[in-house]
């Protein structure tokens, strides 16, 4: 297929694939969650099941843009996923980042933009879900914690917004804050993107050359208990400490990831 044919392609097959994305959000919201909320009565299990909604509705999107020849992927360490009550800490490359996570974790629960909550096409998934929104101040980290003790597998990703390219990963510390306040141990996730695509600041119509592959790398898990013990259990200090180890880790497998292609 000539280049130009090719990419004229992919600009067509992603807004048909993020067309179908908004109308299953907007099926979830005007047709499941008010029968969930009508039939179920107990609001924990309401909300796994609207959870698990959207898990298979990531799935299949995930699945459509494969199938439009958009992306391909290969995941290492999934099964490191397929544990509960995990906080889990991804780099965010690309726009779908949070749509691969949920579609690979059970019983997921992430910190989401507050506009979501109010967007007609992601207000309904986000409410029925229960997911945070990230109000600043004590009530975020108090809902974080509330989360990962009742097993949730909570999905934060550190930089707060996604990478622009060329430029270095900055992490804010209200990652690292939960993580020792908590004393909840860290499962890492790497992504990266060749070449990279749906990235801040490239509209989506703005097609790459080729089709997206998404490595995922699912790390061990990070302890944090040397970094309070190291810091007399004082996890305002130990919060500073990892913040500054998580930059070094996921820049450092960054690069690793870069050397390996795709």
């Amino acid at each position: 297929m000539p280049a130009s044919l090719g990419r004229s392609w992919r600009i067509l097959a992603t807004a048909l694939a993020f067309a179908s994305f908004g109308l299953g959000g907007m099926l979830l919201w005007l047709m499941l969650f008010p029968a969930l909320n009508l039939l179920v009565r107990d609001r924990g299990r309401r909300t796994w099941l609207a959870r698990r909604a959207v898990q298979r509705l990531f799935r299949a999107f995930i699945g459509w843009m494969r199938l439009l020849g958009l992306i391909s992927y290969d995941i290492q360490g999934r099964e490191r996923l397929h544990r509960g009550g995990l906080l889990i800490l991804a780099n965010h490359p690309t726009l779908i980042d949070v749509v691969f996570l949920i579609a690979l974790v059970r019983n997921a629960d992430c910190v989401v933009k507050s506009t979501l909550a109010s967007n007609p096409f992601t207000r309904g998934p986000v409410r029925a879900t229960g997911y945070i929104c990230n109000n600043s101040g004590a009530e975020l980290l108090q809902s974080c914690m509330d989360s990962l003790a009742a097993s949730g597998n909570l999905i934060i990703f550190p930089e707060g917004t996604r990478t622009r390219p060329g430029e270095p990963m900055r992490m804010q510390r209200g990652a690292a804050q939960i993580a020792t306040r908590a004393a909840q141990d860290i499962t890492p996730v790497t992504i990266r993107c060749e070449p990279l695509g749906l990235s801040k600041g490239q509209p989506w119509w703005q097609a790459a050359s080729r089709r997206l592959h998404f490595r995922i790398c699912v790390g061990e898990d990070i302890a944090v208990a040397p970094f309070l013990q190291a810091c007399g259990d004082e996890p305002a200090l130990a919060a500073r400490r990892l913040t500054d180890y998580l930059t070094e880790y996921f820049s450092n497998q960054r690069g690793k990831h870069a050397g390996l292609g795709a």
